[in-house]
């Protein structure tokens, strides 16, 4: 079977205002409910009379339904249009968010948890894909790391939210406060959808496959590209060496220096504010460092910030540590992500579904190795394993890099 031809893409210039930044909006409330519990861990563990590692599950099971789901919504968003299915899943979030809040107990909350990843899934994948058919490669990046301070600040104000939640207002209170949020957002992805350039709503019409074997069709046809597997086992790498050993952060600034949850939560904030200070800088450091300086500087400062939260003396090393940990992971995984929506411009939605699976799988499988860790070896020393595994990927990527631009440069003689 031929592939589809590529889809130019639309002119952004015609969007209706606030198209993007709505999208971005979307974006908070998923990285919000993808960290919401992570301060909430020791809480929950009381709460229920479980161990921090059994605790984490809570996290581990939202990235992995997250992580799954992408296989779905990928080609889902290709088919019927990808800004009309982000509105669909925003009111799906709004209401696996309600079940988050009303279960009665820790296996409800689990598979409410497992129902909410499987939802927020769509949100911030189709939303890079979709700003890759409608913005030119070369003014993507800047594009995509605007929309990503949405992302950025959700995954900030989770971790607060969760620890404040913890502090104050009990554990149920944050997932209503999602649900009413992701019920506004629909709502305004739906008006939007309706006036979005026909460019901009593109479908691609059935093939007579069955829905599996279109499934296997697209994604098929990503993997059997060799720089779509390096990006897809790279994300994989990246996720499980800094977002397991994140998701300890909180309680591990919190027991060792006996902040309290909320100042715990406030403190990991800075991660965002890191990402935040790429993101309106961007533009200057792409421009300066090129995708191999911003990935093999961006994996330098994410290994020197983990080292620095896990052993220093004092909860300032913890302060600096997030804010240099979230300009870091930002300057390489923005490269990872402008690189995602290129690796196979025919099958994007495919492509970015891909990319984000391997993501959240890695982070599910991060999580859950720090379960069992932590307990054996504490939290500073599985830090130290992620800042390794870091730097491994960040070079690791940046030799890829060359190695391909110089075969491009050979191929161009």
């Amino acid at each position: 079977m031929n592939a589809p031809a590529p889809l130019s893409p639309a002119s952004s210039s015609s969007l209706p205002r606030g198209a993007i930044a709505c999208l971005a909006l979307a974006a908070f409330g998923s990285g919000l409910s993808m960290r919401v519990n992570d301060a909430l861990l020791p809480r929950l563990a009381g709460e229920f009379a479980l161990t921090l590692g059994q605790a984490s599950q809570v996290i581990g099971l939202f990235a992995t339904a997250y992580g799954l789901a992408q296989l779905f919504f990928g080609p889902l968003g290709d088919r019927y249009g990808k800004y009309r299915v982000i509105a669909w899943a925003t009111a799906a979030c709004a209401f696996t968010s309600v079940l988050c809040g009303l279960a009665p107990g820790f296996d409800a909350l689990r598979l409410a948890r497992v129902l909410a990843g499987a939802t927020a899934a769509a949100v911030i994948p189709l939303s890079m894909a979709w700003i890759g058919d409608v913005v030119d490669y070369e003014r993507r990046q800047p594009v995509l790391a605007r929309f990503l301070i949405g992302q950025i600040c959700g995954l900030s104000a989770g971790v607060w939210l969760g620890g404040f939640a913890a502090d104050h207002l009990g554990w149920r209170v944050p997932y209503f406060l999602l649900a009413g949020f992701f019920a506004l957002m629909s709502i305004a992805l739906f008006a939007l959808n309706r006036r979005l350039p026909e460019a901009a709503r593109r479908m691609r019409p059935p093939s007579g496959e069955s829905p599996l074997r279109r499934i296997a069709t697209e994604f098929g046809g990503v993997l059997a590209r060799p720089w779509s597997r390096v990006i897809l086992g790279l994300v994989f790498l990246e996720g499980l060496f800094l977002f397991g050993p994140f998701a300890f952060i909180a309680s591990h600034v919190h027991e060792a220096f006996q902040l309290s949850l909320s100042a715990a939560g406030a403190l990991v904030m800075l991660f965002g504010l890191g990402g935040f200070a790429f993101a309106v800088s961007s533009g200057h450091l792409v421009h300066r460092l090129g995708e191999a300086g911003l990935a093999r500087w961006g994996s330098l400062m994410m290994c020197g910030a983990l080292v620095a939260i896990g052993f220093g003396p004092g909860w300032g090393w913890a302060l600096a540590g997030c804010f240099v940990a979230g300009l870091g992971f930002y300057m390489m995984h923005n490269t990872l992500q402008v690189n995602a929506t290129q690796m196979a411009p025919d099958r994007r939605g495919a492509a970015v579904a891909a990319f984000a699976s391997c993501f959240f799988l890695g982070q599910s499988a991060g999580v859950a190795l720090g379960g069992w860790l932590v307990g054996v070896v504490g939290p500073a020393r599985f830090l130290a394993f992620g800042a390794i595994g870091l730097l491994a990927v960040g070079w690791g990527f940046v030799a890829r890099l060359n190695r391909r631009s110089r075969a491009t440069a050979e191929l161009a003689v």
